[in-house]
């Protein structure tokens, strides 16, 4: 069965490389990020329409004479015809990110090397998914048409994240606290939406006496994120936000300019409707909780129930 599935993934990751990205333009900007750092240049310091790194140039990502009208072109600030998005503003990629971008750059340099990394990684989320004796979940991964188109074809760095997510809380699980939670800090530093994982991996914080492996798993993890930016943070201090705060504005967070939230800020004043989404979602969560373990939890072991289902954490579910 395990070969089956494997060869599956195979060929599904295949199926992404046929033909350039079609529904992202994000692998572009990957590729000159790459090149950027190849070049001993922080990402963080310059942006892709800036004349000083006119020299860093190429007919695949600054494209001449073509128009400039294909969906994924658009002209700088200069006039310039490019392929990578918001070409003004920094990059928004935590530091493995970028570190991945940079190890990738040797292996051709182009968006088609960025879609080659993305079936690698998709292949290879797949494989410590079985090794951790989770057929099922390693074929719904590996099979799904979604990892074809965005994993591989537009090549998305979220692959990254998701393998070291996976593999740090399957050490987790099988006790190797330290370990897991160094993946699970990188893969925070590949992209942020991994730390929802921490809580399930660290649960044991939350018994009245935490555990050592919990403790180790948090503070490897916390380790881990702040190592990656050290060195950044250094360079650039606090351009290692990149675009993160104008992307929130520009998703519609902007404070005093809220425009998410429609039916609360119907209610509420435009600057408490992020406060009260919060704390709505919160709620449906602990309640969701609160009726598990009610219906369902040991009241002799009640930490031990909720760390173990597989709603908040799918370490023990990959564990076979």
């Amino acid at each position: 069965m395990a070969p089956l599935v494997l060869a599956g993934s195979v060929l599904a990751a295949a199926v992404g490389l046929l033909a350039p990205p079609r529904t992202s333009d994000d692998a572009y900007r990957y590729v000159w990020d790459g090149r950027v750092q190849a070049a001993g240049i922080s990402r963080y310091a310059h942006t892709p329409d800036d004349p000083t790194l006119a020299r860093l140039r190429d007919e695949g990502l600054f494209p001449a004479g073509d128009g400039c009208a294909t969906w994924d072109e658009r002209r700088t600030a200069a006039g310039d015809c490019t392929r990578i998005n918001r070409p003004a503003v920094h990059t928004i990629y935590p530091p493995v990110a970028e570190a991945w971008f940079l190890a990738a750059h040797p292996f051709g340099g182009g968006v088609r090397g960025a879609q080659a990394g993305g079936a690698l990684l998709a292949v290879a989320t797949t494989g410590v998914l079985l090794a951790a004796g989770s057929r099922r979940r390693a074929a719904l991964w590996g099979w799904c048409p979604g990892v074809t188109v965005w994993a591989v074809n537009d090549a998305h760095v979220d692959t990254l994240g998701a393998l070291l997510m996976v593999a740090g809380l399957g050490c987790t699980a099988r006790r190797r606290a330290g370990v897991g939670g160094a993946l699970l800090g990188a893969a925070v530093a590949t992209k942020l939406l991994p730390a929802l994982a921490l809580p399930g991996a660290a649960s044991g914080l939350l018994a009245r006496r935490p555990t050592k492996g919990a403790l180790l798993v948090l503070s490897a993890a916390l380790g881990t994120f702040a190592a990656a930016y050290l060195p950044y943070v250094a360079v650039s201090g606090v351009g290692v936000l990149g675009y993160l705060p104008g992307y929130l504005r520009e998703e519609g967070y902007e404070q005093g300019h809220l425009e998410r939230f429609g039916l609360l800020r119907v209610l509420l004043p435009d600057r408490w409707a992020a406060w009260a989404a919060a704390l709505a979602l919160g709620a449906v969560v602990l309640g969701a909780v609160v009726l598990w373990v009610l219906r369902r939890g040991d009241p002799h072991r009640p930490r031990t129930e909720l760390a173990e289902h597989k709603c908040f954490s799918i370490a023990t579910d990959i564990q076979g």
